[in-house]
């Protein structure tokens, strides 16, 4: 990308994107090695990285953690329907493609509330003919109009996988365990929630954040290891439990178990 006006993959107007402050969806894609964002996220993106260099292997450790879980839970743990919230732009991989892989029946609702994003996700998160995908615009600090929305193409009597990565470090603890519990009082027993966030194991990322969240974008709150393993609380956690992301059932490798990165995650199942 080489200015300030990416081309949406539909050919209808984006809705009001403010390109003068950096935006977490946009600086991650970068980090991705996306095309999808601005002067802006880069260089907030750069700026990042020189603090704390790991973001990049972070980024892509977070990918794979998403791609291995929703193996699992469409796989194993038989799940036919996908609630990710803070969805983030389209990338290789996303959750419709890796669960409707596994089994072409998947339903998924995507959750996001960058214009940008909207714009993409509506034009690129298509689905197979037997299953179906959705874009739901709303924050997460409104879970009933995302459970009223996503409500549309899921069956909330039927278990449900809930994404939240990378995304309650955006709500500050006041907030995070109400907004969780209502998301999951909405879902049967069966259904199994995917949660990930950066922590404050690393000081040089905790001075990147810290630089960061001074700025004009919305914070990222960084939590220990701990904290994030209380969101799974009421829950019956699965194996190895919330551990670097990038060691939860990691796939075979000869050159064996990869490095730990400062963003930890786990799955759960609700009884």
């Amino acid at each position: 990308m080489t200015d300030d006006s990416p081309i949406p993959a539909d050919h209808n107007p984006l809705p009001e994107i403010d390109s003068t402050v950096p935006h977490s969806a946009r600086i991650w894609n970068y980090w991705l090695g996306g095309k999808d964002n601005y002067a802006v996220d880069r260089e907030a993106g750069e700026e990042f990285c020189e603090i704390f260099p790991g973001m990049v292997d972070v980024a892509r450790a977070v990918r794979y953690f998403l791609g291995r879980a929703v193996r699992y839970l469409a796989g194993e743990a038989g799940i036919r329907q996908f609630l990710d919230i803070g969805t983030g732009l389209p990338t290789v991989d996303n959750t419709h493609e890796i669960a409707q892989r596994v089994a072409p029946e998947s339903r998924i609702v995507y959750v996001d509330n960058d214009p940008l994003v909207l714009a993409h996700a509506r034009a690129l998160l298509t689905s197979t003919p037997p299953g179906a995908t959705d874009y739901v615009d709303a924050d997460l600090r409104d879970p009933n109009t995302i459970l009223d929305a996503a409500a549309r193409t899921l069956d909330f009597s039927r278990p449900v996988g809930l994404m939240l990565l990378g995304v309650m470090a955006h709500i500050g603890d006041d907030e995070a365990r109400p907004i969780l519990d209502r998301l999951l009082d909405a879902l049967p027993s069966g259904s199994h929630l995917v949660l990930s966030d950066g922590t404050n194991t690393d000081k040089a990322r905790e001075e990147a954040h810290r630089r960061y969240n001074a700025g004009d974008a919305v914070p990222y709150l960084l939590r220990s290891p701990e904290r994030i393993a209380g969101f799974f609380d009421g829950l019956e956690l699965l194996e190895p439990g919330v551990v670097s992301v990038s060691q939860w059932r990691p796939d075979p490798s000869p050159f064996g178990p990869p490095a730990e990165v400062s963003t930890f995650g786990g799955v759960a199942r609700k009884a």
